[in-house]
């Protein structure tokens, strides 16, 4: 009988023995997070006509709520450790049905922004908790790959389950009930609150870093909202390049004062490990792709194939049994027994052959012949990325900054994702417009503007997918410099199964 690993299978257990049924309400959680993420923009058209949103205001309906979460995380994972992530996880449920109540039921277009800000500010809170929660329940090597292979497949994925469900809803019923449909989510998620881990009474009250909090926050919005204008004003316009400029200057003040702060918000040593920084770096470069594929495919299935919204988020299902293929069926398996970059390097070469294989579709390929095996092979790569790059980024960290830690995580997720389809999108757009400018010289409006009035002519398709094409082009090479970054970057060793994780618990008195 191996009686080390018995004694690091009771070691879990004592950490909290019903942490399998804790992952279900956490993964319910997280699932509500991704989920709004792609399930607004499916109702977007739908609420831009019904509450009279102009056409420049309505990235504002998306912007708020990844400026208020991309903005709040850090802070709101530095609270959830001093709180207690239970706590944190609960008050953050509740805000943030809470908050997608008041916007399915908005009258107008600026309670709909507040409500989506609301909504970004309770999901920076809650998004760390549930990392942090899964961190702190599972040390033990198997049970943890096992874990947040289920938490990476929902993290991957869950945006594909977004664009059905938004189809389903707006064209059946309401494109309110796409805020809605969080509450119920949220009830069940919050009902599981009595087997989630009890919080840890602080040895000492802590102070919140007020300063580095100010500094962080300020200076992650205005990168994230400067990365968001670009797609509309250019990368070279002044006040892209200005709040850029102003984001990472505030940034590098951050990072100087954290240095000497008695009680940093983000304590360095979380970012300056080699292995906890490449998967950091590793998850950032991995949402350039995701949400590129997100965003043009919809697009290409919409306008150049002539999809409906139900039709094309179903047709994204294949990209998620890729997701949950790769971090269910391999990563959980492979990730107690090998190095992280030997799953994290091949994923990302997966990803760049799936965004690859998507720039060589043209307007009369099939969806059989082209989008379904790109899916295919994206999710598979991007299940084998997720599942590690999230277990190792809060691999090792200390308890009391296991909140900090998950939020650098989904930070990377949302600056990644930000900056990754800011991008592409100005590459894809440029494109099309010297393609329609050559080919269609008194072609006048965006072609997803002109295809809303009508037939969409051939030329325009043309133009549209030499945009997507060279946009999954560039996507393809940003994801092979990643795999190739990671794969030299990343040293960490392959894992000791005898021995649990050293994030462990130690002895602390509960609350009740």
């Amino acid at each position: 009988m191996d009686t080390t690993n018995t004694k690091t299978a009771e070691t879990a257990a004592a950490a909290n023995p019903r942490r399998w049924v804790a992952l279900a309400f956490i993964g319910l959680a997280q699932l509500m997070i991704v989920l709004d993420v792609t399930i607004v923009n499916i109702a977007l058209p739908s609420a831009q006509a019904d509450l009279e949103i102009s056409d420049g205001d309505r990235q504002w309906v998306i912007t708020a709520y990844t400026l208020a979460f991309g903005g709040l995380l850090l802070l709101g994972g530095r609270i959830a450790d001093y709180t207690g992530r239970r706590r944190a996880f609960l008050t953050g449920l509740t805000g943030f049905a809470a908050a997608s109540a008041l916007g399915g039921a908005a009258p107008n277009f600026t309670a709909l922004l507040g409500a989506r800000a609301a909504q970004g500010a309770f999901a920076a809170l809650l998004a760390p908790a549930a990392l942090s929660l899964l961190t702190t329940s599972f040390t033990e090597q198997r049970e943890r790959a096992r874990a947040f292979g289920v938490f990476g497949a929902i993290a991957a994925g869950g945006g594909a389950v977004g664009l059905v469900t938004g189809g389903a809803l707006t064209e059946y019923l309401d494109w309110r009930w796409c805020l809605y449909v969080n509450v119920p989510i949220a009830v069940v998620a919050a009902a599981g609150w009595w087997v989630l881990p009890a919080d840890v009474r602080p040895e000492t009250r802590k102070r919140i870093d007020v300063p580095g909090a100010l500094l962080a926050v300020t200076g992650l919005v205005a990168l994230v909202y400067g990365c968001s204008e670009a797609e509309s004003e250019g990368w070279d316009a002044p006040l892209v390049l200005g709040l850029l400029f102003l984001g990472i200057a505030l940034l590098v003040g951050f990072v100087l004062y954290e240095r000497t702060a008695a009680a940093p918000l983000l304590p360095l040593r979380v970012v300056l490990s080699r292995t906890r920084a490449s998967a950091f770096l590793g998850i950032a470069l991995a949402m350039v792709g995701m949400f590129a594929m997100f965003l043009f495919l919809t697009y290409y299935m919409q306008v150049v194939m002539g999809y409906s919204a139900l039709k094309t988020g179903v047709a994204f299902l294949p990209l998620t049994a890729g997701v949950l293929a790769g971090a269910g069926g391999v990563a959980t398996r492979l990730l107690p027994r090998v190095p992280p970059r030997a799953l994290l390097a091949p994923g990302l070469l997966l990803a760049a052959a799936g965004t690859g294989w998507l720039a060589t579709v043209d307007v009369d390929t099939s969806y059989a012949a082209g989008v379904l095996p790109a899916e295919l092979v994206l999710g598979l790569g991007m299940g084998l990325v997720m599942a590690p790059a999230i277990n190792y980024a809060t691999h090792g960290v200390r308890e009391e900054e296991a909140g900090v830690a998950s939020a650098t995580v989904n930070t990377s997720q949302q600056i990644g994702g930000s900056i990754g389809t800011a991008l592409l999108n100005t590459v894809a757009s440029s494109a099309t417009s010297d393609y329609l400018a050559d080919h269609l010289p008194d072609a006048g409006g965006s072609p997803e503007r002109r295809a809303a009035g009508g037939p969409v002519p051939d030329v325009v398709k043309e133009g549209l997918v030499e945009g997507f094409s060279s946009a999954y082009t560039l996507a393809s090479a940003i994801l092979l410099t990643a795999s190739v970054l990671i794969a030299v970057l990343m040293n960490t060793r392959r894992p000791d199964r005898t021995k649990p994780d050293a994030a462990a618990h130690t002895p602390a008195v509960h609350l009740g």
